[in-house]
């Protein structure tokens, strides 16, 4: 299999390079990992409740410390055991952050019940304030200006985040995008900037759609499946179905083909894989986005159990239904990366390979943070302790938590590095490999329905690619539009693909959400 991505020179790891696999990666212990110093062995306490030594600095000061003893605590890889200078001087570089999530809302008119903003491990949302301010928008749009132009980036991308971003007025939408286009137009004249809203679909009006399209802002929607029964869990306050308003808002959107990014669905096992497939595409959607739940090893996804793999078998279903339709109706993401990465070609995801993390996430009050998916792991998991007034978005770069998603290969459990899989899989999202008190360097809770997955995919490409080339003009039978990864060339589909291995036995395997979900 080609390598898509190499590390560079590796980083002293703490742990041996190429350990044999750990009998059961559900076992409480660190499989892989030793730690280096004596306080890593023991969990730190929490924080006093009273004031603490730099109680005199300010109230934000005191909650900055307070985070740093909470990630030390629950997560020792990266906070305890990396050392950003060392990997500096090992030759790892910091690569610019490209996406920009901007949190305008942090207040939502639904109340999904498996919502990872205000359902999960961090309640942090309760101390926002309810919308972004101009002024915070201006700062935000003037820190995002000055980083394009140090790294001269040929583009970034913003995407309008919440809560429920379209809980603005339509002549306020497009505000934060205008004021990152003229602060990056007079700092980074070559920069483009791109932009997305990500919404819950229940708010989408002709008024809304007008002004996003007016200002260039694609919509992307969050949705459980195209039916009643597959979107139970995503209601409002009072309990009731948001499912109606949803899909009203996505009818009217696929009549707006040029302001339609696509839909993002988190994979339920409780409902029938082709049925949910084929129900979205009644919307008409350019891209399906299919999302494994957040989840780790301290809370398992629903049916996870040793040696099983029901998420890869969800998810081939949907696969065997979309590789095999004699037209391409829709994109998968999931399954254009994993071909883009079987093939040896680059990625912009997070979630799977071994491309750096290049994504900052600014809340309403202007403090900067990292991936939002994080806040299914612990309280403050993704807080930085930095805000747009004291910090740039270089400074961030040398935050361990942000430079730990940076290193490849190097940040993984040495299991993970061993695997024949690493260059497609790249350990899983980083967020699935959490497990409390010792943090993100375990392989993916998922890792045996990823391996699966993988393996199902890289075969039928390997078929496809040996399938005798016909007459000009003819379909090729079973891969008669082989998908390209988003932003990247079609591929040749003689190209050949190296089919991994067998994979281990279950008891050594047995071990992604969203891009940017609402």
């Amino acid at each position: 299999m080609r390598r898509a991505v190499t590390s560079g020179t590796p980083l002293p790891a703490p742990d041996d390079p190429t350990p044999t696999p750990p009998p059961d990666l559900t076992d409480p212990a660190p499989s892989d990992t030793a730690p280096t110093a004596p306080s890593d062995a023991a969990p730190h306490p929490d924080p006093p409740a009273g004031p603490g030594p730099h109680a005199g600095l300010g109230p934000r000061v005191d909650a900055a410390v307070a985070q740093q003893v909470r990630h030390a605590r629950h997560a020792p890889w990266p906070y305890t055991r990396l050392d950003v200078a060392a990997a500096r001087a090992a030759g790892h570089r910091p690569h610019p952050i490209r996406q920009f999530v901007l949190k305008t809302r942090s207040r939502c008119n639904l109340a999904c019940t498996y919502c990872y903003v205000y359902e999960m491990a961090d309640q942090g949302w309760r101390e926002q304030p309810p919308a972004m301010t101009p002024a915070t928008i201006a700062r935000a749009a003037q820190r995002i200006a000055e980083h394009a132009a140090a790294h001269d980036l040929p583009r970034v991308d913003l995407v309008l985040h919440g809560g429920e971003p379209l809980l603005s007025a339509p002549a306020q939408l497009a505000a934060p995008v205008d004021a990152v286009r003229t602060a990056v137009a007079g700092a980074a004249p070559a920069t483009r900037v791109t932009a997305t809203v990500q919404t819950n679909g229940t708010l989408l009006t002709r008024g809304r759609l007008t002004a996003l399209a007016a200002a260039g802002i694609r919509v992307g929607v969050s949705l459980d499946g195209g039916l009643p029964a597959h979107n139970t869990r995503r209601v409002d306050h009072a309990g009731r179905p948001g499912f109606a308003s949803a899909a009203r808002g996505l009818r009217l959107l696929a009549r707006h083909p040029q302001s339609y990014a696509g839909v993002l669905c988190v994979v339920d096992l409780d409902q029938d894989p082709i049925e949910t497939y084929e129900s979205l595409l009644a919307f008409d959607p350019p891209s399906v986005g299919l999302l494994l739940p957040l989840a780790n090893w301290s809370s398992p996804p629903p049916g996870h159990h040793p040696g099983r793999t029901p998420y890869a078998d969800w998810l081939l279903a949907v696969f065997e239904r979309w590789w095999h339709d004699g037209v391409r109706r829709t994109r998968i993401r999931l399954f254009e990366e994993i071909i883009a990465l079987l093939l040896g070609l680059p990625t912009t995801t997070e979630t799977l390979g071994l491309t750096p993390a290049a994504t900052a996430v600014i809340e309403t009050d202007g403090s900067i943070e990292q991936a939002d998916s994080l806040k299914s792991a612990y309280e403050g998991a993704a807080a930085t302790g930095m805000t747009l007034d004291t910090h740039s978005f270089d400074q961030l770069l040398d935050h361990p938590g942000l430079a730990a998603r940076q290193l490849g290969r190097d940040a993984l459990a040495g299991w993970c590095r061993a695997c024949e899989l690493v260059d497609v899989c790249g350990g899983g999202h980083y967020p699935h490999r959490y497990r409390a008190g010792e943090g993100f360097r375990r392989p993916s809770v998922y890792c045996a329905d990823l391996q699966r997955l993988i393996r199902h995919i890289a075969a039928a490409v390997q078929r496809a690619a040996q399938t005798p080339r016909p007459a000009a003009g003819a379909p090729v039978a079973g891969a008669t539009d082989t998908p390209a990864a988003e932003g990247t060339e079609a591929v040749d589909a003689t190209v050949p693909v190296t089919a991994p291995a067998e994979a281990p036995p279950a008891e050594a395997s047995a071990a992604h959400p969203p891009a940017v979900a609402s």
